[in-house]
């Protein structure tokens, strides 16, 4: 990366783990067989993969079985959801989310709709949680699914997942949980919150692009999006991208040793920041800080254009909105879940922090903030 770039969007991708990528590296150049042929080259990469599923396994409270590798979230959100469907038609054909979630989700239930199915979107409030006692009130005789996220990638909010898989688990309806926010900031435990279905992606944590990973129970069905050579249980065919997962697992490992120590570090950075944009400018912060995770930070500035902050200050790197949706200049569907009409135009930053990122990254953004906003008044 140049070094002249303070990075403060990693809520859009992360940094590989130097660690990670010489575990990679390795089944690139030295162990490269196809993990699928039956010879003892491939059974090595064979071998690393299933090391590698256990590492995940751990980070999650799951089985080693009980995961399918991916090339991602967005794949594992369209396998879970387009896959349960197909396979338990005789479950109902009512599927319960969130105004909120994430794109992926939503496109995917827009996508459901023209097959037939009924889509209840939940309201969250001004904090953007969503209410248990609505989530119950929504539930139908032929509500198959509910699908909630654990922590939003625009503002860091944590939804009630224990609450929400209680519900679930009480009146027997599968939980899938996008947990690609959540993983490595929170301890995400699929068993104690009773959640069915779950994902993440490898580039979120340090890891690599490419990779992510669908958790599913024993008991849920899934229909196949991708038919071929049987990999994965016959639920995601194609040669194993070997060194991606090994660099997964490697990922995962990290965080399960390293998670405290990197949670502490974000905390301190996270009042840092608030601290600095204080002395600058008046602000308003979406969501109260206990309801979020550190790592993310929403801001509404009155009078800042964001588009423009973002396009004159290239040597720091913040967002104002999803990266899966960067390329369409709208309001946020989240932030405008959240507030009230007229509340915000196009003045909200979303900053983002990992275990690499520095006071100077901030203090960077700062500097430029108020350089910016003090031009304009100028």
């Amino acid at each position: 990366m140049n070094k002249k770039i303070k990075y403060l969007d990693t809520a859009a991708t992360t940094k590989v783990d130097e660690r990670v990528l010489d575990e990679m590296l390795l089944y690139y150049h030295n162990f490269y067989g196809n993990a699928s042929s039956n010879h003892k080259f491939g059974n090595q990469s064979k071998q690393a993969i299933e090391k590698s599923r256990l590492k995940v396994s751990e980070l999650i409270n799951c089985s080693p079985s009980e995961l399918i590798f991916t090339s991602g979230s967005t794949e594992a959100i369209n396998l879970a959801l387009k896959g349960f469907v197909e396979s338990n038609d005789d479950k109902g054909n009512h599927i319960i989310t969130v105004k909120t979630e994430h794109k992926a989700v939503l496109s995917t239930c827009e996508y459901l709709e023209t097959k037939g199915y009924e889509i209840t979107y939940l309201d969250v409030d001004e904090n953007g949680i969503i209410s248990i006692e609505e989530l119950r009130n929504s539930v139908k005789d032929n509500t198959c699914l509910i699908i909630i996220m654990y922590v939003n990638n625009e503002t860091g909010v944590i939804q009630p997942i224990n609450e929400i898989g209680k519900v679930a688990n009480e009146l027997n309806i599968t939980f899938f949980c996008d947990a690609t926010q959540a993983i490595g900031k929170l301890s995400v435990d699929v068993v104690s919150d009773n959640i069915d279905m779950l994902c993440f992606s490898g580039h979120k944590i340090n890891g690599p692009k490419g990779i992510g990973v669908l958790f599913k129970k024993h008991s849920v069905k899934l229909m196949p999006l991708i038919h071929g050579g049987n990999q994965e249980e016959g639920l995601r065919s194609g040669t194993y991208n070997t060194p991606a997962i090994v660099g997964l697992g490697k990922a995962c490992e990290i965080l399960k040793s390293e998670m405290e120590e990197s949670k502490n570090k974000i905390l301190k950075l996270n009042q840092y920041l608030i601290h600095e944009l204080n002395k600058i400018t008046d602000f308003k912060e979406i969501s109260k800080k206990q309801l979020r995770v550190p790592h993310i930070l929403n801001i509404v500035i009155p009078n800042l254009n964001s588009n423009i902050f973002i396009d004159k200050f290239i040597s720091t790197a913040v967002s104002n909105g999803s990266a899966c949706n960067s390329e369409i200049i709208e309001e946020s569907h989240v932030i405008k879940s959240m507030l009230k009409k007229g509340e915000f135009e196009n003045n909200y930053l979303r900053i983002s922090l990992d275990k690499y990122t520095s006071k100077d990254d901030i203090d960077s953004l700062t500097k430029s903030l108020a350089n910016h906003l003090n031009s304009r008044y100028a």
